[in-house]
């Protein structure tokens, strides 16, 4: 029941969007009782929440085949995994863009998505640190969740892409895998390095408004 409440709650926010779609337009469809409704989600940020949880799990299911490589190959496979795992949600994450984005408790970066942020994040820290060509620790860290946060880009892009069978993100790809490799030699340098961190650290106080650590 459970599931099948889920199922039709994320397919109404896909036809009618997420603010349009009430508690009770779901019970109906599902010809349930709105107290049925409520035992399984009280509130329609619950159906937002378990929708994350399920989304970073698929993906995160997805990611264990990241081959061995050098870490700029290892982010474009996690990515491709990323856009795997949402491809059967696309519709109702199309809808929920306002939301994603949002400072409410349902936004990507709120306190309460963190459960799902930071399941997410991992597999991109362990894209850099688990690659032939690693940089040194607090660099790996850092590029690790810029890498998380240029994903987060990629995604944005592949939802609001209009191309047929949205072909202009595989060219985003494309674009990136041709531009990695130059930033990966520029890491060998201080510069670049250092770039990276102050990227970390701006987008922490940014978005989180807390050290990098606990982002």
């Amino acid at each position: 029941m459970r599931a099948r409440l889920y199922r039709i709650a994320t397919e109404s926010f896909a036809q009618r969007g997420f603010e349009e779609t009430t508690l009770r337009d779901i019970a109906r469809r599902a010809a349930v009782s709105p107290a049925l409704l409520y035992r399984y989600f009280p509130s329609k940020r619950a159906i937002v929440l378990a929708l994350y949880d399920d989304l970073s799990r698929d993906f995160e299911r997805e990611a264990l085949a990241m081959p061995r490589g050098k870490w700029r190959d290892r982010f474009l496979f996690a990515v491709r995994a990323s856009l795997a795992a949402l491809a059967p949600h696309r519709d109702s994450l199309v809808a929920l863009i306002p939301l994603l984005v949002s400072r409410g408790e349902e936004g990507l970066f709120a306190p309460a998505t963190a459960f799902s942020r930071q399941r997410v994040q991992a597999v991109f820290a362990a894209a850099v640190t688990g690659a032939t060509d690693v940089p040194r620790m607090a660099d790996a860290a850092a590029l690790g969740r810029v890498l998380y946060l240029a994903h987060l880009g990629v995604l944005l892009w592949w939802l609001l892409d209009r191309s047929p069978k949205q072909r202009a993100t595989d060219r985003l790809l494309a674009i990136a895998a041709r531009v990695l490799a130059p930033i990966a030699f520029a890491l060998r340098l201080a510069p670049m390095r250092l770039l990276v961190r102050e990227l970390d650290a701006a987008a922490n106080d940014a978005l989180f408004a807390e050290g990098p650590s606990a982002a």
